[in-house]
């Protein structure tokens, strides 16, 4: 797994669960500024990726991720 597999699916879930392009997502995208995505959508993400990378996220690791470039790193950093 390297950082552009996750980045690619990252951007995936939160098009599909934003109902956003997958083009107006980057790794400087904000969560609730940018995106408009709210808590519950950044913790169904951070579900998604626990499940199939098989990792927990803790709620304070979680309560961080203010960026995509955020969720990119942690999820990269629990996956190894």
């Amino acid at each position: 797994m390297d950082r552009a597999q996750v980045l690619a699916k990252v951007r995936g879930a939160l098009a599909e669960a934003l109902e956003i392009s997958e083009d107006d997502i980057d790794e400087e995208s904000r969560f609730a500024e940018d995106l408009d995505a709210d808590s519950l959508d950044l913790v169904e993400l951070l579900l998604e990726m626990e499940r199939e990378y098989g990792f927990k996220v803790s709620d304070e690791e979680a309560a961080e991720v203010e960026t995509v470039r955020d969720a990119v790193d942690l999820i990269m950093n629990k996956a190894s």
